[in-house]
C-alpha cells in the first residue's frame, strides 16, 4: 500500500489516525501473521461451547464454559510468540481474561476436551495410502525424500542441503502420523565431530490401520524388528501396515503402507544414518506446536556449520573423488567428514545416503544437488556450448550468402 493512499487519513482523529496505522502495520506484517495461529483458537473455543446450553458461564451451573475458556487461554500462550503485534491476538487474551472475572471461572482447573469430527467408517482401501489417493485423487501421490548421515549433515524435504552442529536429541519428523528422533553425541577423543548414535521412531495409533509402534536403533545395534519384537503391525484384509525387513550390513528398512511411506535406518561406521520417503501430504500434515523438524526446516540458523572449499590433490579429495565422481553435496559432505574425523570408514556415510536417494527419488535430475562451484561450471560448460554453437551457425551463413 503506497504513500498516496495513506496521505489520505492525515485529516483523521489522532486516535483513529493511530487504529489506521496500527491497522496498515498489521496488513503488511502478512509472513508473521500467517504463522499466527489465533483463528484457530477463536474456532477451537466457539466448536467447544457449540453443545453448552444457556446456563454456560456459571462454573456452579455449567463447568463447560469455564473448561473452554481455560482452553482458549491455553491456546493463546501457545502461539504468542507468532502473533506478537497481532490485534486479533491480542483482543482475544483481552477478552479471555474478562470473560474468565465475568463469570467467576477459576485460572486453573481442567479444560475442554478437543472437539471431534464424526468418525466415518474407512474405506476397505483406507490402510493402503498408494491405491487410495490414486482413486481419491486420479493421481499418483508426490514423493518427498528426507536424508540425515554422517556429522550430521541434514537433505531436507525441500531438497535443501545443511550440516548441522546440533547435541542431543531433536526431532527430525513430528507429523499426526509418524514421529522419528536421532540423538546427536560428540565421538571420543580429540576430534569436534558428531555422529548419530541413536533413531527412534514411532508410528502413531491411525485408526483401524494400525495401533501405535515403535522402532529404535542404536549405535551397534540395528535390531530387524519393533521394541515389542514383533517384525509385522496392522493386519487388514491379509495384509500388513507396518513391517520391518533387513539388508546387507547393519540395515533396516520399515515400510508403512498406511502412510505410504518407507524408512531406512542403517549404521556406516561409527555413525546411524536415517532415509525418508513420504508422500508431500503425510509431509505436511503437522499443527503449528509441532514446527521443529529437522526434515521439513532444516536445523536451526544458529546451529548450521559451512564446508571449507574442497583443495583438489589432497588425501581426502581423491578419496571422496573415488567413491562419489560426481562434485555434489554428497561429496562435500564425504570431504567433510573424513576432514573431521580423520577415519576413513566415516565417509561412507555419504555413500549410503547417496544410494538411498537414488532409490527414493524418481526424478534421477533431482538426485544430486550440486554446489555453487559446480553448478556455475555446469553453467560456463552450457553457455560455451550455445556460444560454438551460434557461432558455427554464424559462419555457415556467411558462407553460404558468399557461395550464392
Amino acid at each position: 500500500m503506497g504513500t498516496q493512499d495513506c496521505s489520505s487519513y492525515t485529516g483523521l482523529p489522532w486516535k483513529h489516525s493511530i487504529y489506521v496505522v496500527l491497522l496498515l502495520s498489521h496488513l503488511c506484517c502478512v509472513q508473521v501473521w500467517a504463522q499466527c495461529k489465533i483463528l484457530k483458537c477463536n474456532s477451537e473455543f466457539v466448536a467447544a461451547t457449540l453443545d453448552l446450553g444457556g446456563g454456560a458461564g456459571r462454573e456452579g451451573g455449567n463447568a463447560g464454559y469455564c473448561s473452554a475458556l481455560r482452553s482458549y487461554s491455553h491456546c493463546t500462550r501457545r502461539t504468542a510468540r507468532a502473533c506478537r503485534g497481532d490485534l486479533a491476538f491480542h483482543s482475544a487474551v483481552q477478552g479471555i481474561e474478562d470473560l474468565l472475572m465475568q463469570h467467576s471461572c477459576p485460572k486453573t482447573g481442567p479444560t475442554a476436551r478437543p472437539r471431534r469430527p464424526t468418525q466415518v467408517p474407512i474405506s476397505r482401501d483406507a490402510c493402503f495410502y498408494e491405491k487410495s489417493y490414486l482413486q481419491r485423487e486420479g493421481k499418483a501421490p508426490e514423493y518427498l525424500h528426507c536424508g540425515v548421515f554422517g556429522d550430521p549433515h541434514v537433505r531436507t524435504f525441500h531438497d535443501e542441503f545443511q550440516t548441522c552442529a546440533v547435541q542431543g536429541a531433536w526431532p527430525l519428523i513430528d507429523n499426526d502420523y509418524l514421529y522419528v528422533q536421532a540423538t546427536s553425541e560428540v565421538l571420543p577423543g580429540e576430534v569436534s565431530a558428531t555422529a548419530l548414535t541413536k533413531i527412534t521412531i514411532i508410528f502413531k495409533n491411525w485408526r483401524e490401520c494400525i495401533e501405535q509402534q515403535n522402532y529404535r536403533a542404536e549405535l551397534d545395534n540395528v535390531p530387524p524388528a519393533f521394541l515389542d519384537g514383533s517384525i509385522t503391525s496392522g493386519e487388514r484384509r491379509g495384509h500388513h501396515s507396518l513391517q520391518v525387513s533387513t539388508g546387507p550390513g547393519r540395515h533396516a528398512q520399515i515400510n508403512a503402507t498406511h502412510i505410504g511411506t518407507t524408512l531406512v535406518v542403517r549404521q556406516s561406521g561409527r555413525s546411524l544414518s536415517l532415509s525418508v520417503r513420504a508422500p508431500r501430504a503425510i509431509v505436511d500434515a503437522f499443527s503449528p506446536e509441532q514446527d521443529l523438524q529437522l526434515c521439513k526446516w532444516g536445523c536451526p540458523a544458529s546451529q548450521r556449520l559451512e564446508h571449507p572449499p574442497p583443495q583438489p590433490g589432497t588425501d581426502a579429495y581423491t578419496h571422496c573423488a573415488s567413491l562419489l565422481p560426481a562434485k555434489d553435496m554428497y561429496f562435500q559432505a564425504c570431504l567433510f567428514d573424513l576432514l573431521t574425523t580423520g577415519d576413513v570408514n566415516f565417509s561412507s556415510s555419504a555413500v549410503a545416503a547417496l544410494q538411498d536417494a537414488r532409490g527414493m527419488i524418481a526424478d534421477t535430475g533431482r538426485v544430486h544437488l550440486l554446489t555453487a562451484a559446480a553448478t556455475s561450471s555446469h553453467l560456463s560448460c552450457a553457455l560455451l556450448t550455445l556460444l560454438i554453437v551460434s557461432l558455427t551457425d554464424v559462419t555457415l551463413s556467411f558462407l553460404l550468402e558468399q557461395s550464392v
